[in-house]
C-alpha cells in the first residue's frame, strides 16, 4: 500500500519536521505500507482564508497527480482540510482529511472536544469545519498557540529543551480548557500533533490528547482495505459526485498555467 501524504509545509524551510514526520509515519505504518510525504511551495503562510484557498488548489492538483502515479490513498495532512471534498470528487482512491478523521475519533473518546490550534486565526475556520462534519455542538473550546511552523524546528531537530518548552506551552493552553469541562484535547495541526500527541499516554488531567498524525494514517490504511474488500467509497450522488472530464481538464490547466483575465 502506497500512501501520499500532502503537507502544507515547505520541504526546504521545514526539512527537519518533514523528515521527522516521514520517519514517524513509516515507523507506525502497517507492514507493507509506505508513506511518502510531500510539501507545498510556498507553504501555508500569511495565515488566513486566502492562504488556505491557495494551498488547497495546489493540494488538489498534486492529489490528482498522485492517483495517476499509482498511490492507493491520499492524506490531506493539514488539519483544516481545505480542498478535501473537491479532491474526493476528483479521484477514485480514498482521500482522508486529518481534521475530519481526528474530530470523529475524538467524538468517540469524550463528549466535549477542545482544539489547540497553531494560531487564533483558525478559530472560526475550525468552528465551520466542525459544523460541516456534524460535530459543531461537541466543540467546547478552541485556542491558538500563536506560533509559527518554524518554531517547531529545534524540537524536531532533537533539541529536548525546545521540545519541553513546546509541550509546556501546549499544557498552559489546554489546562484551562479541561478545568472548564473539555473531555478530549485535539492538537489541531499535524505539527503540534506529531510533537505533543506522540507522547505515549499524554493526558491533560483525565482528558486524552489525540495524535492526529497517527489517526489520519490509520484511517487511510483502513479505507484502502475497505475499498479493496467491497468497493466502499464516498456517496457519488449529491454528496460527492465525480467531477466530469471537462472540469478536471480546466482545473489542471488552471493549476499548471494560471488564468487569463477576461
Amino acid at each position: 500500500m502506497r500512501i501520499y501524504w500532502q503537507s502544507f509545509i515547505d520541504a526546504t524551510a521545514s526539512a527537519a519536521y518533514l523528515a521527522k514526520l516521514s520517519s514517524y509515519l513509516n515507523e507506525i505504518a502497517s507492514p507493507g505500507t509506505t508513506v511518502e510525504v510531500h510539501g507545498i511551495s510556498p507553504p501555508d503562510r500569511g495565515f488566513g482564508r486566502l492562504s488556505e484557498f491557495r494551498c488547497a488548489v495546489q493540494a488538489v492538483d498534486q492529489g490528482i497527480q498522485a492517483e495517476a502515479d499509482g498511490y492507493d490513498a491520499i492524506v490531506m495532512g493539514h488539519f483544516q482540510d481545505p480542498g478535501l471534498y473537491e479532491l474526493k470528487s476528483a479521484v477514485g482512491i480514498p482521500v482522508v482529511g486529518t481534521g475530519e478523521a481526528t474530530l470523529h475519533l475524538a467524538a468517540q473518546l469524550g463528549r466535549m472536544i477542545a482544539l489547540v490550534s497553531l494560531d487564533d486565526v483558525y478559530r472560526n475556520m475550525h468552528r465551520e469545519q466542525a459544523d460541516l462534519y456534524g460535530l459543531g455542538h461537541r466543540i467546547s473550546h478552541i485556542a491558538g498557540l500563536n506560533i509559527l511552523p518554524s518554531d517547531f524546528s529545534a524540537a524536531f531537530a532533537g533539541d529536548e529543551a525546545a521540545k519541553g518548552r513546546m509541550i509546556d506551552g501546549f499544557r498552559k493552553v489546554a489546562e484551562p480548557m479541561v478545568a472548564d469541562g473539555a473531555d478530549v484535547i485535539v492538537p489541531a495541526g499535524v505539527l503540534p500533533g506529531l510533537l505533543i500527541g506522540g507522547e505515549y499516554g499524554l493526558k491533560i488531567s483525565a482528558a486524552p490528547v489525540v495524535n492526529c498524525a497517527a489517526v489520519a494514517l490509520m484511517q487511510a490504511e483502513m479505507q484502502v482495505r475497505l475499498h479493496r474488500l467491497n468497493g466502499l467509497e464516498p456517496n457519488r450522488g449529491p454528496h460527492c459526485c465525480r467531477a466530469p472530464e471537462q472540469a478536471m481538464g480546466d482545473f489542471r490547466q488552471l493549476a499548471a498555467q494560471g488564468f487569463r483575465r477576461g
